[in-house]
């Protein structure tokens, strides 16, 4: 049978794939969810180990579309979008970094970005018209998108991006590409842009009109690639040893993605949640209470979100039940100081560079191991912890 896909807010309501990847937007402002997604058969879980990434990205993938796109097209797909490298790093004890700044564009987003835009041109082959892909970023998702859709026919992409919010190097992959690639810089914040980008798309004439679609990972096609690598890093740990993977966070789509994972199979002891001072999920885990406000500008600039949009996906996947989330995920928030030392720390100590990203999650992973406290974090095992590095 072939997956079908519910919005968060109409969960008796189903649609196909299609117009989950090509709408991303539910017209009542929630997110598409799979209506059907168990644990990946026996058979993947006796060869997984000695599987390829590419391989286990291929498997998952058929499994979570069900059957929507013919196999030989998802193989084709996925391996056409997921043929970089990544690496797990030992850096120091029982902490190994997730290494996603091998794809075009130094960014995570690219496996999220390169998959989706194959998906997307195969979904719309033969189709008349052109398809509006319209994203907000922070930083590394503009450049991701902009690359995987540059250049393919029959799109364009129009991308918002907060003044003074991104780095030169971002806003240059961001601006410089031209041809179908549009940028708009827009003074304000991250979650001005998302939220211009969500009024595009709850305008049903202008959206059907614009034909529009997201790149942002409100789309479940952009959020799926990226379980792909959580698989990727715990079949390299010893067998029997459980990963505890340390997810630095802004709009907590990598972290959903691994709670898919999770869903589909894969043993996880714990999910932790880093982020810098925009902290209302690690708030929430501690204190029950989700207040979601203006987001303040930091150094891990990617993570500069105020109002993430996947909380609300995590929240369907525990049931919206506030001690079944942070009984799975804790959550720690750092400020631009810890995460400026931390990298100094580390670089001199270890010989490793971190990003002030993956700081944030080596802070994050820091506390988790020494006992967490009142926000749900709990003490260390013989596990290992992983955690991405993006930069």
């Amino acid at each position: 049978m072939n997956q079908r896909f519910y919005s968060t807010k109409s969960p008796g309501d189903f649609v196909g794939v299609k117009e989950a990847v090509l709408r991303s937007l539910p017209a009542d402002n929630g997110l598409y969810m799979p209506a059907v997604l168990g644990r990946l058969d026996q058979s993947f879980w006796e060869e997984w180990r000695e599987m390829s990434m590419s391989e286990i990205g291929v498997a998952v993938a058929k499994h979570f579309f069900g059957g929507c796109v013919p196999g030989e097209v998802m193989e084709r797909l996925v391996l056409d979008a997921v043929n970089f490298e990544v690496p797990l790093v030992a850096v120091g004890g029982e902490s190994f970094v997730l290494e996603l700044f091998h794809g075009p564009t130094l960014a995570f987003k690219d496996f999220g970005a390169r998959f989706m835009a194959r998906l997307m041109g195969w979904l719309t082959e033969g189709d008349e018209g052109e398809l509006t892909v319209l994203v907000a970023t922070s930083g590394d998702t503009g450049g991701a998108v902009a690359s995987a859709f540059h250049g393919v026919e029959g799109t364009r992409v129009v991308i918002l991006y907060p003044k003074g919010k991104v780095s030169g190097l971002q806003e240059k992959q961001l601006t410089t590409l031209g041809g179908n690639v549009t940028a708009l810089e827009v003074d304000g914040t991250f979650d001005d842009c998302q939220r211009l980008v969500k009024s595009a798309f709850l305008d049903r004439e202008l959206s059907e009109e614009m034909n529009l679609t997201s790149a942002n990972s409100i789309n479940i096609s952009r959020l799926l690639p990226q379980s792909f690598y959580y698989f990727e890093a715990a079949k390299k740990l010893p067998e029997g040893e459980l990963p505890v993977f340390v997810v630095p966070s802004g709009n907590f789509g990598n972290l959903t993605a691994g709670l898919l994972a999770e869903q589909m199979g894969l043993e996880v002891e714990r999910f932790v949640a880093a982020t810098n001072c925009n902290d209302v999920v690690p708030e929430y885990l501690s204190e029950g209470k989700y207040r979601p406000r203006a987001s303040v500008a930091t150094i891990s600039n990617a993570m500069d979100v105020g109002a993430p949009s996947n909380f609300v996906r995590m929240g369907e996947i525990f049931g919206n039940e506030w001690e079944a989330m942070r009984g799975r995920v804790a959550g720690y928030g750092f400020g631009d100081d810890e995460t400026k030392e931390v990298i100094g720390g580390v670089r001199d100590e270890l010989g490793y560079v971190l990003d002030p990203h993956a700081a944030v999650g080596w802070l994050a992973a820091e506390k988790w191991g020494r006992g967490g406290g009142a926000d749900g974090g709990v003490g260390n095992s013989s596990s290992g912890e992983i955690f991405g590095c993006d930069g």
